[in-house]
């Protein structure tokens, strides 16, 4: 069984989760220096509007993330030691008195978290392809006027304190956890080629026109990354949910935190799928790696071993224990909902 749930409120105070309870944190937060979040932050620290105002976008840009520092100071109060944050962040580009320049969010993000004593992982950028014709910016094709294109964000991987340590019904369930030799290969890559998702925000009354929300891919691949079945996983910047429905597929808990309470209930409505749509995505998994094995050949066949839930090939002796559960039922809750799954039966 796995909870999930959604709280109203400003994660730089995140009362509800108890210390050290988290064992990862996924997530989006608004970027600073993006004019859309203007608001978002100026709502917070009116002194960020006078910056802006002002024409000084370096202040605004340190102002902003100060306000970001109140979250990950908290976050790190309900990480469990050994636990890991990924963070999915794009640096702004952006013209202030005339002046057109990059603010580095994610160098930024990165000397809070060292300063914080976490370790610093290789990252992974996330690239955004964009076909638009007017995506170039300045002299056009003449030389020392024209900037480089940013087609890519970041996503930031940190982790508190050494590595973690599997004992007893945690070691089963790591196990148990395990992703398949081909997802080792595409997901520890460090570039991820991932469409992007509609950020509009339609059918609710909040003062935001539009999200952060990343492609499920993208959580549910950290998710499965980073952490085992039962974990709990936050997400202080929830947006519409969208970590939250990835741990309802990897059966992970979850909690969400987002300081609109429109965008909560959109999250919560994005989040109440039918079991069918959910059940698809976790047999997709299971497809995938059939569509695999059907490309090796003999030779690569005869060196597979066996997994014993599923009774498939699988290529290495960490996979042999992967068990891939459906979704049973899912329950209604005030503020989420309850998962619970199809424990001993096999998909395939």
């Amino acid at each position: 069984m796995t909870r999930h749930e959604i709280f109203v409120g400003n994660s730089s105070d995140m009362s509800d989760v108890g210390t050290g309870s988290i064992n990862l944190i996924v997530t989006s937060p608004p970027y600073p220096m993006i004019s859309m979040w203007d608001e978002v932050f100026c709502e917070q620290e009116p002194e960020v509007g006078e910056a802006l105002l002002a024409g000084d976008g370096m202040e605004a840009f340190r102002k902003m993330h100060r306000i970001l520092d109140r979250t990950w100071k908290e976050c790190d109060r309900v990480l469990a030691g050994n636990g890991f944050v990924c963070i999915n962040i794009g640096d702004a580009t952006r013209t202030m008195r005339d002046e057109f320049r990059l603010y580095p969010n994610h160098a930024r993000i990165i000397q809070t978290f060292t300063d914080m004593g976490y370790s610093v992982l290789p990252d992974i950028h996330w690239r955004k392809p964009s076909n638009a014709p007017n995506k170039f910016m300045g002299s056009g094709m003449y030389p020392a006027g024209a900037y480089v294109t940013y087609e890519h964000e970041y996503i930031l991987v940190f982790r508190k304190g050494g590595k973690r340590q599997f004992n007893g019904e945690k070691r089963n369930r790591r196990q148990e956890s395990a992703y398949f030799w081909e997802e080792r290969n595409e997901w520890f890559s460090d570039l991820w080629d991932i469409r992007g998702t509609s950020q509009a925000l339609a059918g609710t009354h909040s003062g935001r026109e539009r999200n952060a929300s990343y492609p499920l891919e993208i959580p549910y691949r950290l998710v499965n990354m980073y952490s085992i079945k039962g974990d709990t996983v936050l997400d202080p910047f929830t947006g519409l949910g969208t970590t939250g429905l990835a741990c309802m597929i990897a059966d992970r808990n979850s909690i969400g935190y987002d300081i609109d309470t429109e965008i909560v209930h959109a999250a919560l409505s994005n989040m109440d799928r039918e079991i069918s749509t959910l059940n698809n995505a976790i047999e997709g998994r299971i497809k995938r790696h059939l569509a695999f094995l059907e490309g090796l050949s003999d030779a690569e066949r005869s060196k597979c071993y066996r997994n014993i839930p599923h009774a498939f090939d699988v290529k290495t002796k960490q996979e042999t224990a992967i068990k891939i559960e459906r979704l049973r039922q899912i329950e209604k809750t005030e503020n989420g909902f309850i998962c619970r799954y199809e424990h001993g039966t096999a998909i395939y």
